[in-house]
């Protein structure tokens, strides 16, 4: 048994947009799926990478690298810190401004643990961001951009 074709007539349109029509036309009829071209919804990355740590005294220096080169700026970026001990306890929390980030720079912020010896931190934990200010950016979608990494012997993650 031989299948019927449907002969689809499209007089009032150009040569040019009859093809598409008919493309289109023949697209539903086999089941494709025509969409429009996928817009890039996710916000660019800011990389947060724990770059060095070293004595200051009683405390321990941190160097965080902020890696905003593909971002727009940010007047605050408050972020809520956890050091834990090489045995994973919990030993200092911090509350760390490191706003403004530029658009499309990459610099380097230091802030100190106070009375928390390098050595003993095995690990930094991103709790939270607790403000987020500039452009379209919330403190929501700023921890979604946020990837963090480590140099150092303690890890940083999120």
């Amino acid at each position: 048994m031989k299948e019927a074709h449907r002969v689809i007539d499209f007089p009032s349109l150009s040569p040019v947009r009859a093809v598409g029509a008919a493309l289109m036309a023949a697209a539903l009829t086999v089941g494709w799926t025509v969409s429009a071209p996928a817009q890039d919804a996710k916000a660019p990355v800011l990389k947060l990478e724990l770059n060095r740590l070293e004595p200051a005294g009683e405390a321990c220096r941190t160097y965080l690298l902020v890696d905003n080169s593909r971002g727009t700026a940010l007047k605050s970026l408050k972020l809520d810190l956890f050091a834990f001990d090489t045995e994973g306890v919990a030993q200092k929390r911090l509350a760390v401004e490191l706003g403004p980030v530029q658009d499309r720079k990459t610099m380097v912020r230091l802030f100190d643990f106070p009375a928390l010896a390098c050595p003993k931190i095995g690990r930094v934990l991103l709790n939270d961001v607790l403000a987020c200010e500039g452009g379209e950016a919330s403190r929501e979608s700023c921890l979604d951009r946020i990837e963090t990494e480590s140099k150092t012997s303690a890890s940083f993650t999120r």
